[in-house]
């Protein structure tokens, strides 16, 4: 886009470009989302900015009507596999606050100088100013959602002092954190229930935080968690009632997360609806508040809540054979994982076998090598028992308990302890296609495998699994060839959104055999 083009999307409100670009205007000082319902700016009057970071370095301050810091992320850091885009991603996920900006730069293969360049240059700020933004948003998060000490705050959002915290919330917001604490103490009294992005709820249980994670509509939130459900493993995940739930191990202890459908009007499921976004209600009990980052960027990452719908549904809509499948399943998304190393391991139970064995086989792993939930994390009458095993400990194990065939249990523990290593890297900012050439490198891992550890757990939206069995029963059905080699040619007119594909492949091959069952039960 260009600027013009971005003003026509200021002026009309447009929603879907909310994250995507930041609007300032110069007479004013504040920066805005782009479907911030104040009266439009004079064209004179604006500037644009690829983030948010980009707009406080110059000096622009937070609109308090739009919120701006609460909109869904930009798909583009997804999309893209240059430094860039893994810099940013790592950025997102707490490295800088976990290691510094020179753990960062190592991590990409650059020097810090050359990263701050590269950053500066593409989205307008560098790596520690990206990271402050971070910060102040997960800061705004605990100030208004809990009832943690300053103090606490300051420091579990990763700043190095309070009077660090107290300089940049006001730079950042215009108001410093007791006001906001206040401030999102009368709206949640006003409105009955917690905002969006993360006022006050009437009533927190101790020890947790519930926020709402916007996201861009349409979207088929409850096919997704259904999704998710069917894959469940025993003592790590649950779904009931409409609400997923499952543990997580992050950097500074495990945790316990819950997503269900966030309640009003953005929040259910409207898959039709042509307004700019909803939310999805997150309760996390965590170990350190410090973790809360990284705990949202993974929910994020598990329901592809950046994702922008229509521009998949642009892409896609258009293929003759994909096109009633996309109008039939509008805002159907690619779900991620929390965990890549855990869905590694999940793959490789899951080759050869239904996706109920799989979570069999997996249920039997967690109860044998994971680790028991800490106390206080528990959810009354629950089912959550266990974290999943990390690699390092099905490393270490010996194949022949994994309760599967010896030759998978070789591979599984082979995959283990390449991750464990580093000789496999599945953290944010790693080379996807490195990461797949090393995979089907290994003994026991092949080219399905490798391809569906990319998909979800590195979140990348452009890979088909052309070899997969049902995306090849949904290409006959079609009247496709349906050979791998033909399938995967059939899909290079879908990139760069392949991954979406899949999904939707999936969900018409779905629908036929619910279509079947129907009329073989009228019959």
């Amino acid at each position: 886009m260009d600027d013009d083009q971005r003003y026509r999307a200021v002026h009309s409100r447009d929603a879907r470009f909310d994250g995507v670009f930041y609007t300032a205007v110069r007479t004013t000082g504040i920066y805005c989302r782009p479907s911030c319902p104040a009266v439009t700016p004079k064209r004179a009057n604006v500037r644009f900015f690829p983030t948010a970071a980009a707009a406080q370095e110059s000096g622009f301050r937070a609109c308090k009507r739009c919120r701006p810091d609460l909109t869904p992320g930009s798909p583009e850091w997804n999309l893209r596999a240059d430094v860039v885009g893994r810099a940013m991603r790592l950025i997102q996920d707490g490295a800088v606050d976990r290691g510094g900006v020179s753990a960062l730069a190592s991590a990409v293969g650059y020097s810090e100088r050359q990263l701050n360049r590269l950053l500066s240059a593409e989205v307008g700020a560098g790596p520690l100013a990206l990271a402050r933004t971070e910060r102040a948003q997960t800061a705004r998060v605990l100030v208004e959602t809990t009832d943690m000490p300053m103090a606490d705050v300051a420091f579990a959002a990763g700043f190095a002092s309070v009077r660090q915290f107290n300089e940049t919330m006001r730079a950042v917001f215009d108001r410093s954190p007791t006001e906001m604490r206040a401030t999102g103490s009368r709206r949640a009294s006003a409105s009955g229930g917690p905002r969006a992005g993360g006022s006050r709820p009437p009533v927190t249980e101790p020890g947790t935080v519930t926020l709402r994670l916007p996201y861009r509509e349409p979207i088929d939130l409850a096919r997704m968690l259904e999704f998710l459900g069917a894959r469940a493993v025993p003592g790590v995940e649950e779904y009931r009632d409409g609400v997923y739930r499952r543990t997580l191990m992050l950097a500074h202890g495990p945790a316990v997360v819950e997503l269900s459908e966030g309640s009003g009007a953005g929040g259910s499921r409207r898959t039709g609806a042509t307004g700019g976004g909803g939310h999805v209600l997150c309760l996390l009990r965590l170990t350190e508040a410090r973790d809360l980052t990284s705990a949202v960027r993974r929910c994020r990452r598990l329901l592809d809540l950046d994702a922008d719908p229509r521009a998949v549904a642009e892409a896609l809509g258009g293929d003759p054979l994909l096109g009633p499948m996309v109008a039939a399943h509008p805002g159907l998304r690619s779900p991620g994982h929390v965990d890549p190393a855990e869905l590694a391991v999940r793959a490789v139970l899951g080759q050869q076998v239904s996706v109920r064995a799989a979570r069999t086989l997996a249920g039997r792993l967690v109860e044998r090598f994971g680790a028991p939930l800490a106390p206080g994390l528990e959810v009354p009458g629950g089912g959550l028992t266990h974290v999943f095993p990390s690699p390092d400990v099905l490393a270490a194990a010996d194949p022949a308990g994994f309760s599967i065939p010896l030759a998978r249990g070789r591979a599984l523990a082979g995959l283990s302890g390449a991750i464990a290593s580093g000789w496999i890297d599945l953290g944010p900012g790693c080379d996807r296609d490195e990461v797949e050439r090393r995979l089907v490198e290994l003994r026991g891992i092949g080219p399905w495998t490798a391809g569906y550890v990319r998909m979800r757990g590195l979140g990348d939206p452009d890979v088909f699994l052309h070899g997969d069995l049902g995306v090849r029963m949904a290409l006959e059905a079609g009247g496709r060839r349906a050979t791998p080699a033909a399938a995967a040619r059939e899909a290079r007119a879908w990139s760069p959104w392949r991954s979406y594909a899949n999904h939707v492949l999936w969900a018409s091959l779905a629908d036929g055999s619910k279509e079947r069952q129907e009329r073989k039960e009228s019959a």
